[in-house]
């Protein structure tokens, strides 16, 4: 393909990867082929969003060399693997979709793949080895995957997936089909585990919750989303409402005629304590909910949970009726973290604006969709381990997160 036309599809795929919720934040890559020798491929930590054709990276697939000053995609050894391998592939996305990585953490190939999505991924979809992302162990755990499976995909183990297609919308499409068979493939392990169907991912949710909950608790308030205005935040309903405005000195509204969010004092608390914090998202989707009820402090099971999100999710009890005392218990708890459980709430998400924190908020969503589905799969008991997480967090605030 001519240099300027694949630098113009690697910019409009990560876009279109971004808002298709494959990836969050800096995370996952794109690639093109040029020709036998050269690929294009996204630069190294920047938002797909913001890209330009001219911060795509031109690569070489034999040495890995490239041309610029600008650093591409930590992850551009397992696109150069991809091409050597596969002639017929031309265009290569590594991806962070939400069930492609739940079922990767089962530790084992995809097999007998359901029509019609075999038609594009075939009869297997291999599952690589682990290794710490931008790694020799990642690239060769990839490699040796694509040489035993002719799949046009990969299952990244606790990462994500590698999709291959001979064009953009080829690759694209695999990706789809991945994600709708991994699906498939998490709601038939629930039946055979509890001999329940699962028509939605809230009956897994339900079930290993009500299996996994040690919390009497039944305090429930509504979530509210807020971002920091001079010494006020404004705090808005999460599911959409009117805003309330609340003094960040006092934890009440300015407009004393509103209703008073029973997490102001919250929101307030954290504001006042983290100075780096400019937004907070709360959730208490499905997965949040869930894992919030069972009081247990969840582990990271998926890479970009331990950087984004950081090296535990704890539980924390916060009671509007004692809402100063249990607000500070909050705020301790997320020291080193950018979320933290509420008991049987789900959880608080915070972030150096609203577009970091609502990132954080959708990792922490798919991180406890692991949590819960491990069990599932036997596998509660092996998240990534303790120092591997600290090094891929400290790597991530240090570097990546600076870069968005």
């Amino acid at each position: 393909m001519e240099l300027t036309l694949a630098k113009q599809a690697v910019v409009e795929a990560g876009i279109a990867l971004v808002k298709e919720g494959l990836i969050q934040r800096t995370w996952g890559n794109v690639s093109c082929r040029v020709d036998e020798e050269r690929f294009v491929i996204t630069p190294s930590g920047r938002d797909y969003l913001s890209l330009t054709p001219d911060d795509v990276v031109l690569v070489n697939i034999g040495d890995l060399s490239y041309e610029g000053d600008i650093k591409p995609s930590s992850e551009k050894g397992i696109h150069a693997n991809c091409y050597r391998l596969r002639p017929d592939v031309n265009f290569v996305i590594h991806t962070h979709q939400t069930y492609a990585s739940i079922q990767g953490m089962s530790g084992f190939d995809l097999n007998r793949v359901p029509s019609p999505y075999d038609e594009l991924l075939g009869d297997n979809v291999p599952l690589a080895a682990y290794g710490l992302p931008g790694t020799k162990k990642l690239k060769k755990g990839v490699a040796d995957a694509l040489l035993r499976s002719d799949s046009n995909a990969v299952l990244m183990f606790r990462h994500g997936a590698v999709c291959l297609g001979k064009d953009k919308e080829n690759a694209f499409a695999v990706a789809r089909a991945l994600e709708g068979a991994c699906e498939l493939a998490v709601k038939e392990r629930m039946r055979e585990v509890s001999g329940k169907p699962a028509a939605a991912f809230k009956e897994i949710a339900d079930y290993v919750a009500q299996k996994l909950t040690q919390s009497t608790s039944i305090r429930d308030y509504a979530p509210f989303d807020s971002v920091r205005v001079f010494g006020a935040a404004e705090m808005t309903p999460a599911g959409g409402g009117e805003t309330v405005c609340i003094d960040l000195s006092t934890g009440m509204p300015l407009d004393f005629e509103a209703d008073m969010p029973e997490t102001a004092f919250l929101h307030a608390e954290i504001y006042n304590r983290r100075q780096d914090v400019q937004a907070i998202c709360h959730s208490k989707e499905e997965a949040t909910l869930a894992a919030s009820r069972t009081g247990l402090t969840v582990r990271p099971f998926l890479d970009d949970f331990a950087q984004i999100v950081g090296l535990t999710l704890p539980n924390a009890d916060y009671n509007p009726s004692n809402a100063k005392r249990t607000a500070k218990q909050v705020v301790k708890k997320l020291r080193r973290r950018d979320a933290v459980m509420l008991d049987h709430n789900g959880a608080i998400c915070i972030g150096s604006d609203k577009e970091e924190a609502e990132a954080v908020k959708l990792v922490a969503e798919k991180g406890c969709k692991a949590f819960l589905t491990a069990d599932l799969y036997g596998k509660a008991d092996d998240p990534i381990c303790v120092l591997e997480c600290a090094l891929m967090r400290t790597v991530y605030k240090l570097k990546y997160s600076k870069k968005k």
